[in-house]
């Protein structure tokens, strides 16, 4: 599918993916300091944001939906960053088609199967009432009761639509929750490698990518490099925006 995208800036092309629950707008910040340089593109991946919801949400349709979103927007080559599941797609966009990616940044993540830590947020969405008159007040404390974390609570709310009456959200839930085994797991394409530059960043407080992890990175990708952003855990681009550009635009400018 054509994906909802968000574009800024002239220059090279640089295709910014978010993470699951998220949408192009988690890369505002980001986006408007690269648009001076760089054509910015931020879609909403399939089931997220203003995309259409799809059954199917595997790493290799996901790929493929960034590749046609590329082809419409007249894009034949780009540097991809991918945060989280997002850099889960960059990775099977650049293992799929690694002619269409000058470029790899994947941001806090690992080409690996993760558990299933992150079911209890859509059953928690899943169960929130949309009920007529729902304030974000009211949505946070019902969400409170399963999902203690403040920042955590306050990024699935950018996802529900309180402009409508009742508020609606802008995922396809469904869709996630009958994939989310699918989403937590990596299977790249058989004897797949992607020889371009590879750039992987880890949040300093973050678990998602160990050390234990860069044997399954190089075996993909024979010219990755390791980074950890300070201060920073799994969400680095919005907890240390600086030590994140810090590190992304010396790779981008090659």
């Amino acid at each position: 599918m054509i994906l909802s995208v968000t574009e800024a800036g002239e220059g090279p092309p640089l295709v910014l993916l978010h993470g699951l629950f998220g949408a192009g707008q988690n890369w505002g910040g980001i986006r408007r300091a690269l648009a001076p340089r760089y054509r910015v593109l931020t879609p909403d991946l399939r089931s997220h944001g203003a995309s259409p919801a799809a059954a199917a949400m595997d790493y290799a349709s996901m790929a493929a939906d960034v590749a046609e979103t590329m082809d419409a927007a007249g894009v034949p080559r780009a540097a991809v960053v991918g945060h989280s599941m997002g850099g889960k797609v960059a990775m099977a966009l650049s293992l799929a088609h690694p002619g269409r990616v000058d470029r790899l940044v994947v941001a806090d993540i690992a080409p690996v199967r993760y558990k299933p830590a992150l079911r209890g947020y859509v059953d928690a969405m899943q169960a929130l009432p949309l009920t007529p008159g729902l304030t974000r007040r009211d949505a946070d404390a019902h969400l409170a009761a399963t999902i203690p974390e403040t920042g955590i609570r306050a990024f699935l709310l950018q996802s529900l639509r309180f402009e409508t009456d009742p508020p609606s959200w802008r995922l396809g839930l469904p869709e996630l929750a009958a994939a989310m085994p699918v989403i937590e797991d990596f299977a790249p394409p058989a004897g797949a490698t992607y020889d371009g530059p590879v750039l992987v960043m880890a949040g300093e407080t973050s678990g998602y990518v160990r050390p234990e992890h860069h044997a399954a990175f190089r075996a993909l990708f024979p010219r990755v490099a390791f980074t950890t952003i300070p201060k920073a855990g799994h969400w680095l681009h919005a907890e240390n925006p600086q030590g994140f550009l810090a590190a992304l635009e010396p790779f981008l400018a090659g």
